[in-house]
């Protein structure tokens, strides 16, 4: 055990995580070079498409020091560098005595990069700054040191400099992990206590648990239990990963690795949970993990109301895999039964909404994000709503409060002006600017509504590409919002419902309206479509109906027979209003719910 390390490699998005865990493995054997290719650990296609790290990877490496001529096993853990996965840098953290925090010289200390140091200097791990791209941009590394060394409170000195891409560096680094982080403090003589740090669900294994051995030691057979659901089962398959699967029979302390125990109902394991042995009574459970505030809410329905259970499984078992995800059962009016998902930002929502498409074959119905608010009532309880057909309907009611979260902006100073004027109107508060060379660094407190839809997108227009975005969320602050109902020829639309400041909402009503006649094919009668807030309606639109020409074929005679026509066709009409119904089809209903990002 005292030959173990385990760490992992914290980062900004883009700073050249996954290529750094590639020069490990290829350093250390893991692969030989005919298995080597770029992003090894990135196991997901959907990884490699956007070229971003979405899931934790572990894999366990041997090293031989150059120094003491010794073996030292790596574990090491490949974690994302987008906000929206915070929680995987998280758990992946607990499993770990150190960690790597690499630093991009070119791009210098960004948002996540300080968030990252925070939350493993909180947990009391070794943290080794590596600069690195020092290849490209060995003049800017005396700056970025600097400001290393004045941010953190790190001595120059022990900055690694290395380049993932060539390798430069690699070794001085490994070097570094096997002088400086400490091995694991558990006992193998102490009874089993095992973490769950993840886990997934595979259609012959059944659910498969990544876990951290804390105390003891786990073997193939053990009769083990899971404290939480107290489910007793026994160990069918173990291994670790190197990064291929591997098979063992031993998973000792300090080691991290999978087992696999046949289990089929995915609602007895939970991530953050205990293992321990059949026969322990004691239940000693290890801290586990804070379960995450979902910031972004959006409805899943599925295209097709026979598939409801299909989906409910289906989102059951990417939860296994996605501890971050949360979800309930939801009932629309017009969508009929679906659910209602929390994420941690768009690119989560999006990253699950496409998962959900490749990996079980569904083509869902998602109606627009919203965020959840926080509401003050008469009697000073404090209640969350993320739906707006609900936010409508609150009564007793002292105020609405929004989250409100602080944006860092890194772009060249020659946009100053545009990326302003986006967030003056984006209700944003200007709390900071920072100029670096010929970059600038807005900080900005926005409210998330204005913030997770387009907002990212009009940054980029504006930039021509050349901005670097981050927001966390800060605050709840008091605001004066409403919920806006659609109608639809006096039918209520609670899916097309939307939540809006007071200052805007006659503009977006407005502009919403005209977009959804669009998308409403004509009728035989009138359609009106109107937009409510209270009992009030702000907007009315009308798709006038078809109207047959019956005087086509009156070419003469008396005009009374033509009026006799046309007050037939008048009552007709009248008739078609009263009972006639409007069928819009779920494609439809599909295009509409997307009209809301036209009116941000």
């Amino acid at each position: 055990m005292k030959n173990i390390r385990n760490f992992s490699i914290i980062a900004h998005v883009d700073h050249g995580k996954s290529t750094l865990s590639d020069r490990f493995i290829q350093f250390c054997g893991g692969l030989n070079s005919r298995d080597m290719v770029s992003q090894v650990l990135d196991s997901m296609e959907l990884e490699r498409e956007r070229g971003i790290t979405i899931k934790s990877q572990s894999v366990t490496l041997r090293y031989r020091s150059v120094i003491d001529n010794k073996f030292y096993v790596f574990n090491l853990i490949d974690t994302p560098g987008h906000s929206d996965f915070s929680n995987e840098v998280f758990r992946s953290l607990s499993a770990c005595e150190g960690a790597i925090l690499l630093i991009d010289v070119k791009k210098g200390i960004e948002a996540q990069t300080i968030y990252y140091y925070n939350i493993a200097s909180s947990m009391n791990l070794k943290i080794i700054p590596v600069l690195n791209k020092v290849d490209l941009c060995y003049l800017d590394i005396d700056n970025v040191s600097k400001s290393i060394e004045n941010k953190f409170r790190i001595n120059s000195s022990d900055i690694i400099h290395c380049s993932a891409k060539t390798g430069f560096g690699i070794t001085n680094l490994l070097e570094k992990l096997v002088n400086d982080i400490p091995p694991p403090s558990g006992n193998c003589n102490l009874s089993l206590q095992a973490l769950i740090i993840d886990s997934w669900f595979n259609n012959y294994l059944g659910v498969t648990l990544l876990i951290c051995i804390k105390n003891g030691i786990l073997r193939k057979n053990d009769k083990i239990k899971f404290i939480k659901s107290n489910h007793v089962c026994f160990v069918e398959k173990l291994g670790i990963f190197t990064p291929k699967r591997l098979y063992v029979d031993v998973l000792k302390c300090g080691e991290i690795g999978w087992i696999t125990c046949f289990i089929k109902n995915i609602d007895i394991v939970k991530v953050g949970d205990t293992i321990v042995f059949a026969n322990d009574f004691t239940n000693n459970l290890l801290p586990g993990f804070k379960k995450v505030t979902s910031k972004v809410y959006a409805g899943f329905f599925p295209k097709y109301s026979s598939e409801y259970e299909l989906l409910s499984n289906a989102i059951k078992k990417l939860s296994l895999n996605d501890f971050s995800l949360y979800f309930k059962r939801e009932c629309s009016l017009i969508l009929g039964f679906g659910f209602r998902c929390g994420f941690l930002g768009l690119l989560h929502m999006e990253i699950v909404q496409e998962r959900l498409k490749r990996e079980y074959n569904f083509d869902l119905i998602v109606t627009f994000p919203t965020v959840s608010y926080e509401i003050l009532m008469n009697d000073y309880s404090i209640i969350y709503l993320d739906n707006p057909y609900k936010i409508s309907s609150m009564k007793n009611v002292i105020e609405f409060r929004e989250p409100i979260v602080e944006c860092h902006i890194l772009f060249p100073y020659k946009y100053i002006g545009s990326i302003i004027k986006l967030c003056v109107s984006k209700r944003g508060i200007q709390i900071d600017i920072v100029y670096k060379d010929d970059q600038v660094e807005l900080i900005y407190d926005i409210p998330l509504s204005e913030v997770i839809v387009n907002f990212f997108n009009k940054l980029q227009i504006i930039s021509h590409g050349y901005v670097s975005f981050n927001y966390i969320f800060k605050c709840f602050k008091v605001t004066n919002i409403v919920s806006v109902e659609i109608l639809i020829s006096g039918k209520k639309i609670d899916v097309l419902g939307f939540v809006t400041h007071i200052d805007s909402v006659f503009y977006k009503s407005f502009k919403y309206i005209n977009y959804l006649k669009l998308f409403i094919p004509r009728q035989q009668f009138d359609v009106i479509i109107q937009a409510v807030v209270g009992n009030r309606v702000i907007v009315s639109s009308r798709i006038n109906r078809f109207r047959k020409n019956v005087l086509e074929k009156c070419s003469g005679g008396d005009v009374s027979r033509k009026k006799k026509l046309l007050f037939k066709q008048k009552i007709g009409k009248n008739r078609m209003r009263k009972f006639g119904s409007l069928s819009i089809s779920r494609e439809i209903f599909f295009k509409m719910i997307n009209a809301r990002k036209l009116i941000e």
